[in-house]
């Protein structure tokens, strides 16, 4: 039967309501492993998680560059999905910063009436945040370069840029984890330690989805997946790394810097 629309209407699936299943487990598992640390249930929810991202991108990689079914007008209702997707994020923070500056400009009496409050040891902000902040803006810089480089059609470029990005990305993840093995404070240590590690933690667990978005990309250049006029896929993971660079700018300003 033929069409006479550019969209693309999608087949029943299975992945959506597995996956629905999968974040269940997983929300359901943190609450269990942090209060009482059973961790069966959170263990199957990144099982689950982790076969849907495999099964699901193929399908739409498959859908996208082997069938044709993503056409221009598909691809403008996905980056406007996006867009939307990262609008959420931004009021998904904007949360974290209102909790923040609420305790932080009008400190009360049970934390000493002093901001930080009295006890905590603050970070360093010019020690490892700082080359932190340094290495994501440098990533932001490479996966610019990448973009540039796939609409040029300079394939070997994209993927060296790509890859220092995904490295710069992963050095970041490693130096937060050092950062709070380090830290003299923990997110039970007042409002403070539950807003720092609150905001800190669920930017640096946007930081590893966000470097699995870009290693996906890595693998679909070299199956040469993408080229100069389609790679959707590229791109709005690149929006969603430069979203994550910019709210870690706010977090290193707000929090180790003027928090300190």
């Amino acid at each position: 039967m033929k069409k006479y629309h550019p969209y693309h209407l999608v087949e029943a699936s299975p992945w959506p309501i597995i996956g629905g299943c999968g974040a269940l487990f997983l929300t359901c598992g943190s609450i269990l492993y942090f209060h009482y640390s059973h961790n069966t249930i959170i263990i199957t929810g990144f099982i689950v998680t982790s076969i849907i991202m495999i099964t699901w991108w193929r399908d739409v990689i498959r859908e996208s560059s082997f069938q044709g079914l993503h056409t221009m007008k598909v691809q403008l209702g996905l980056k406007q999905g996006m867009i939307l997707f990262i609008s959420s994020e931004v009021l998904f923070f904007f949360s974290f910063f209102w909790a923040f500056f609420h305790s932080s400009l009008a400190p009360t009496i049970e934390i000493g009436a002093n901001w930080p409050p009295e006890g905590i040891e603050t970070l360093n902000p010019t020690a490892i945040p700082l080359l932190n902040t340094l290495t994501l803006l440098s990533s932001g810089i490479t996966v610019t370069w990448t973009h540039h480089s796939l609409i040029t059609n300079k394939k070997d470029n994209a993927s060296k840029s790509l890859t220092w990005t995904i490295i710069l990305g992963l050095f970041f993840t490693y130096l937060q984890a050092l950062e709070y093995y380090n830290s003299s404070f923990t997110i039970s240590d007042s409002i403070y330690g539950s807003t720092f590690f609150v905001a800190t933690g669920f930017h640096g667990a946007h930081v590893i989805i966000g470097t699995t978005f870009l290693t996906i990309c890595r693998l679909r250049i070299n199956y040469n997946h993408f080229t100069s006029q389609h790679h959707v896929g590229f791109e709005t993971s690149a929006w969603y790394w430069h979203f994550v660079d910019v709210v870690w700018l706010f977090l290193y300003t707000c929090i180790y810097w003027w928090g300190c």
